[in-house]
């Protein structure tokens, strides 16, 4: 709708332009912007916000070599210097795409001190990369920017955990509890009968708890027939050695996977809207692997377009498929 709009603008400057390709970046829909791009220089002069949202498109699509393209046109073509701003996208677009040691090395060679954007994206790809002993080093130098910032704690937490060190990643969330430094707790809201509601994990304030549990109870056996595993990787549980779980601990694991915020926002809005109906839910963290993989389904088997809004990007599920395909 926003795309059709903006073709029918009479005058389309670079406000618009620069409004027009970031939002479709945040969509994935990276390989449009590009499509887009020659045309918008032909109506209007590039800024510093076009480029940022030409490198996010492409960081969003895992678009490296594009990526690489713009950034260096920024000052052959346009005689622009790229601000620490374009060296985050870049760091970003690498980060993403696995190229971590290209990362690293573009760190190395900007003609600024990284800030705390650009190496928080880093420390998030060694994340989603099992890169430990990088993810390590990264956190030290975060600490020092801030060090009351548990996301960059947890991102590590779940590094440890991958690796089969729970007792680090216990030892690790002590350390925080003895600061008196609490994590974010993660909270999805939607939008549904003129009113926003909110739900944290585990929740049971809403009036229609009794019917959001027993929706939630018959969604998850719907998706394990469809084929549903729980993804219960980055589960950390107090008292854990790091040694295989029983099946009671596996058990507790699943079960608080099913309880997450996104989880309980989904079944409210399968049980107040009209079948069909479009569901649309705002998260203030990332969205988790398990939920992503669980709403996909959803969407499939309830016939249901999705759309979450986490603290990264847009998620649109459709069809058993997210318009990020699976790279976020």
């Amino acid at each position: 709708m926003a795309f059709k709009v903006f073709k029918y603008l009479p005058k389309r400057n670079v406000v618009a332009w620069n409004a027009m390709l970031g939002g479709l970046a945040m969509h994935g829909r990276g390989k449009l912007v590009l499509d887009i791009f020659p045309k918008m220089i032909e109506e209007a002069k590039p800024d510093d916000l076009t480029f940022m949202a030409v490198l996010s498109a492409c960081s969003h699509s895992g678009l490296v070599d594009q990526g690489y393209h713009y950034f260096r046109s920024l000052e052959s073509e346009y005689g622009r210097t790229p601000k620490i701003e374009h060296y985050a996208c870049m760091v970003d677009l690498l980060g993403r795409a696995g190229h971590l040691e290209e990362a690293v090395m573009l760190i190395k060679k900007m003609p600024m001190c990284p800030n705390e954007v650009v190496l928080g994206s880093l420390l998030g790809s060694c994340n989603a990369h099992g890169k430990l002993q990088l993810g390590e080093r990264i956190l030290q130098e975060l600490i020092q920017m801030d060090r009351h910032n548990t996301e960059y704690h947890v991102l590590l937490s779940n590094m440890y955990v991958l690796e089969g060190r729970q007792d680090k990643a216990n030892s690790l969330r002590q350390i925080l509890k003895s600061k008196g430094i609490r994590k974010v707790p993660g909270v999805s809201s939607i939008y549904v009968g003129g009113n926003i509601h909110h739900f944290s994990a585990g929740d049971k304030s809403h009036p229609l708890t009794k019917e959001i549990y027993h929706a939630l109870n018959n969604m998850i056996q719907r998706l394990r027939l469809a084929g549903y595993v729980p993804n219960t990787t980055n589960q950390v549980f107090p008292g854990s050695d790091g040694r295989e779980g029983s099946s009671e601990e596996m058990e507790e694991k699943e079960q608080a996977l099913f309880l997450h915020s996104e989880k309980l926002a989904v079944c409210f809005g399968l049980i107040s809207t009209k079948p069909g109906a479009p569901l649309y839910i705002f998260k203030n963290l990332r969205i988790c692997q398990d939920c992503h993989s669980a709403i996909k389904i959803v969407s499939k088997i309830y016939n249901r377009e999705i759309v979450i809004r986490d603290r990264n990007r847009f998620h649109c599920f459709k069809h058993g498929s997210c318009s990020c395909s699976d790279y976020w």
